[in-house]
């Protein structure tokens, strides 16, 4: 290639630029490692509202993602370990996953990260790491015998294989969707080695400063959704996920996360009146209050009768069905919505062509799967009038390690 008349040739131009990257990889990991000089924002919101600079610490006894109040977007990764991962591989990829995660979700690139500007503002992102059967075997501990797929629930599922397992899954939290794949993007990339995407799902709630900070979450039906969940800090908040000596060592301070993507039949959902839409849950679409009266988060009472003499709220409903005397031995909700585009062929409940293609990713924390979630799925898959209108197509659990300290990972404990 003839040069130009400053001497430079494409070649060069090329060469050039990539040895500047390299100098800002360099620069970027210096940065990081504390030879320049670098602060992080600032962790809270500004007068006006601003959330960009909003900052969940990633250290400490559990994971932020479980105790942190879940942000506007959510992006999950699920992933297959690839054949060679062996028990160091396996803790080769997730100190790696870890480093990356604990430095974008405070505000600062990752090592050799050229779009470093984009991880300048978190909004309070969080990154939460599970791990399967196959990943725990691999490294060589012992596996809770709750850990594998949920049986099967002929009378409600259509599980799909592209939206359920998965040898490792990472929970992406927060309220700016930019942060989110940007370190989703670095996730895949440092995944390249040691496994294969099997899946990828996003979802959303109400975008930050719509609703006061507390405010329970809206399903695209339009109800009120985990009026009963009890949240980080309560007492039953702590006795329903946090795994103690009943677990294997390595879970100790950890949890487990169920999530079931569920479709959502909005156009069979139209044609019901305002009655039957609150019947069927039990709680009032204005407010999510129980139907036997009072506030969002007073006790239903489901033995209380109407003039008719049957119980106010049927004993089909949703509410009723899912229904726990103690909270500590229920489960925690985590729900996001999901809106994506119509596919090709697809049909709706009526067999006429599909004009959406929305759902719920149900997530829910506990400490054991078997014991807290099973008896309240049974009972919803035996009778809940939303069956009516909901279709789980998706399905997979993972135990939910605890947290770690500034120079160790996620999962370590697997590998003592």
């Amino acid at each position: 290639m003839p040069a130009d008349r400053t001497g430079l040739s494409r070649r060069r131009l090329l060469l050039g630029g990539a040895a500047a990257g390299a100098g800002v990889a360099i620069t970027l990991g210096a940065e990081r490692t504390g030879l320049l000089p670098g602060s992080a924002p600032g962790a809270s919101a500004d007068a006006s509202g601003i959330n960009g600079a909003r900052i969940v610490p990633f250290h400490g006894a559990r994971q932020a993602g479980v105790t942190s109040t879940p942000g506007a977007h959510a992006t999950y990764l699920a992933f297959d370990l690839l054949p060679e991962t062996d028990r160091d591989r396996l803790a080769a990829w997730l100190r790696l996953l870890t480093d990356d995660a604990a430095r974008l979700t405070q505000g600062h690139g990752a090592l050799a990260d050229l779009e470093a500007e984009l991880a300048a503002r978190p909004a309070g992102l969080t990154a939460t790491f599970g791990l399967g059967r196959e990943a725990v075997v691999r490294a060589g501990a012992t596996a809770p015998a709750w850990l594998g797929p949920l049986p099967a629930f002929p009378q409600i599922d259509a599980l799909e294989d592209r939206w359920s397992g998965g040898d490792a899954v990472v929970l992406l939290h927060g309220d700016d969707p930019t942060s989110i794949a940007h370190l989703a993007r670095m996730i895949v990339r440092d995944s390249r080695s040691f496994a294969t995407l099997r899946w990828r799902q996003s979802g959303f709630r109400r975008a930050y400063g719509t609703d006061p900070s507390g405010t329970t979450m809206r399903n695209l039906f339009g109800q009120v959704d985990g009026s009963t969940t009890p949240q980080p800090g309560d007492e039953a908040f702590d006795r329903a996920v946090w795994a103690g000596d009943e677990a294997p060592a390595w879970l100790r301070g950890g949890t487990s996360l169920v999530l079931r993507r569920i479709a959502m039949d909005l156009e069979g959902w139209d044609e019901v009146g305002r009655e039957g839409r609150e019947a069927s849950v039990g709680r009032r679409l204005s407010d999510g209050a129980p139907l036997t009266g009072g506030g969002e988060h007073d006790a239903i009472d489901l033995d209380a009768t109407g003039p008719n003499g049957f119980t106010v709220i049927n004993p089909a409903a949703h509410s009723a069905r899912a229904h726990v005397s103690d909270p500590g031995q229920g489960i925690v909700r985590i729900g996001f919505s999901y809106d994506d585009p119509v596919e090709e062929g697809a049909l709706d409940s009526q067999g006429r062509p599909a004009v959406s293609n929305v759902g719920l990713l149900f997530g829910s924390w506990q400490r054991d799967v078997a014991a807290q979630y099973m008896p309240m799925q049974e009972r919803l898959a035996q009778a809940d009038l939303l069956n009516t209108w909901t279709t789980p197509i998706g399905s997979g659990v993972w135990a939910i390690p605890p947290g770690c300290e500034e120079g160790g990972f996620v999962g370590e404990g697997l590998f003592a």
